[in-house]
């Protein structure tokens, strides 16, 4: 069975949309655009008009939020609580001060020296988030990223508008490195390129691994880097320091239920460096490891690239 793919750019990364029937592909494609806009005005940290802007810049005060910022603040806190705190949310200002302050298209070149020190975050344990009534109360000072599991989230729930859409076969989303599936896959599985960039083709060269159902992420310094006064920077950050994170690994790629579970395991990995080998196998996560020399290492059943079992 051949699967029907559409690409294109959104919230500043590239979009891969599969589905294992070639008729229904642009309904999906309908249903993945409006949940990526719907992400786009809730909880970009580029647009001044977000959601996620307006509760930024209301800190110090209790603010009711919409279900969808309220779904990925509390995914934001379950990704914190399981990381033991590698992955916070509460990483906003350490990242603006790292020089990723704007679209990432724009910050590219290099903008002179800056001033960068170690301080260790507020941490996920300052924010008070009330579920039912979706109240965020955010301490003066403290401004919330959701760029690592809110991408994360926004191809889970792609995924599963796309597969309402199409109401039959199969789908899956590739967001920047966030690969979530759902429905029946294609005979075999879903063919999975492993990549660091993920802006190149599904179908180019390199390792290809087969899933059924769930979600993949990679995470990686090599590619989201930018240069400040000839300092080379990248965007997964260190709650322990403020700063770009420099442990072993460039690269995490975590097979697991969902994109966000994926995601999670992903960079908390590049984060706890050495001690993720057992966080991951504790976890009984599958992973594909690369070490900063390119050294790789597997962890856990990492999928076969010949197929699911059927």
């Amino acid at each position: 069975m051949a699967v029907a793919l559409k690409s294109w750019k959104a919230l500043g990364t590239s979009v891969h949309v599969l589905t294992t029937t070639g008729s229904e592909l642009g309904r999906a494609e309908v249903a993945v655009s409006d949940v990526l806009m719907d992400v786009d005005a809730t909880y970009s940290r580029f647009r001044d008009d977000s959601e996620l802007s307006r509760l930024n810049a209301s800190a110090g005060r209790p603010v009711r939020v919409s279900p969808l910022l309220a779904t990925a603040i509390g995914t934001s806190l379950r990704a914190a609580r399981l990381s033991n705190g590698a992955v916070d949310p509460t990483v906003g200002t350490a990242i603006k001060l790292a020089g990723y302050d704007d679209d990432f298209s724009r910050i590219i070149e290099d903008g002179g020296p800056i001033a960068l020190r170690a301080w260790r975050i507020p941490g996920w344990q300052t924010i008070r988030f009330a579920e039912l009534s979706r109240s965020v109360l955010l301490p003066a000072g403290v401004e919330l990223d959701l760029g690592s599991t809110g991408k994360a989230l926004a191809a889970d729930l792609a995924a599963s508008a796309a597969h309402r859409a199409v109401q039959t076969g199969g789908v899956l989303v590739s967001l920047g490195g966030d690969i979530a599936t759902a429905g029946t896959p294609p005979p075999g599985g879903w063919r999975i390129l492993i990549a660091e960039d993920s802006r190149v083709a599904p179908d180019s060269d390199g390792q290809v691994i087969c899933v059924g159902s769930g979600g993949v992420a990679t995470s990686s310094t090599t590619v989201r880097r930018w240069t400040r006064g000839g300092t080379v920077l990248h965007h997964i950050i260190d709650p322990t320091t403020g700063l770009p994170t420099t442990g072993p690994w460039r690269t995490v790629t975590v097979v697991a239920a969902s994109g966000v579970d994926a995601n999670i395991a992903a960079t908390a990995a590049i984060v706890q460096g050495e001690a993720a080998v057992d966080w991951l196998t504790s976890h009984h996560l599958p992973a594909r490891l690369v070490e900063n020399d390119g050294t790789i290492h597997y962890i856990g059943p990492w999928p076969d690239p010949n197929g699911v079992a059927a």
